[in-house]
């Protein structure tokens, strides 16, 4: 489906000429519409979220599959955006969802989307696992991982908020950030799973080997890149 067809597809009538101005102007077709489906659920979208990608939904099946037979799990989503995995993961889990953000704005839409989908979500402004309190089974986050100098696309670059896309050191901050802080967020034999950029795989293996007693898988995704690693603690 071309990005014309999706607006004639999910816009109103009255309203497709207004979006095709906008569309002409290099704003997303996902903002204009106002929001798009991701793993089945509706999820509202607008310039203070990140527009979910086909990655992020394999990230959340393969978490799926993993944990789909644990009971009463505790889960939290870091830099959850619009909520997206959050919203998935409570649907398809017997598990207690938190979700963190540091973007009051973002936060905002989260908390929407998780009352327009039916589900309870507990919410927290901050920075990744500083507002935390309690230990979990799984930590899941697709965190900002863009290099500052690595060159995007200009849709992405000029509309989606930069808090959500790059990243200090080579776009491995918040990996860091959140491998050497969470031993005592995670109960034993706890996962983590993080979306990554296709060339962060080995430096980030690095440093969980060197903040966790864990083992870790890199798998790629569609396309065959590395997109996804799952850490899981031996502890």
């Amino acid at each position: 489906m071309t990005e014309i067809e999706y607006l004639k597809k999910y816009l109103p009538e009255d309203k497709l000429e207004e979006g095709l101005r906008k569309y002409n102007l290099g704003i997303p077709v996902q903002y204009i519409v106002g929001n798009v489906d991701f793993y089945g659920n509706i999820i509202e979208v607008n310039e203070n979220v990140l527009i979910p990608r086909f990655e992020t939904e394999e990230l959340v099946d393969r978490v799926i599959k993993r944990l789909k037979d644990k009971i009463r799990l505790d889960v939290v989503d870091l830099g959850t955006g619009s909520g997206c995995i959050a919203i998935a993961l409570a649907k398809n889990l017997d598990c207690v969802v938190d979700a963190v953000d540091i973007s009051a704005s973002a936060l905002e839409v989260a908390k929407r989307n998780a009352i327009n989908n039916n589900v309870d979500i507990n919410f927290y402004l901050g920075d990744m696992l500083k507002p935390l309190n309690k230990k979990y089974d799984l930590i899941i986050s697709n965190p900002p991982y863009i290099a500052h100098d690595e060159e995007i696309m200009n849709i992405v670059k000029y509309n989606e908020p930069s808090i959500a896309l790059y990243a200090d050191n080579n776009g491995l901050y918040y990996y860091e950030e959140i491998l050497s802080n969470c031993a005592k967020y995670l109960k034993k034999g706890a996962l983590i799973a993080f979306e990554i950029g296709y060339k962060q795989a080995e430096e980030i293996k690095k440093l969980a080997y060197r903040y966790l007693d864990c083992d870790v898988e890199v798998e790629k995704d569609l396309q065959g890149r590395d997109r996804y690693i799952f850490i899981k603690l031996n502890m």
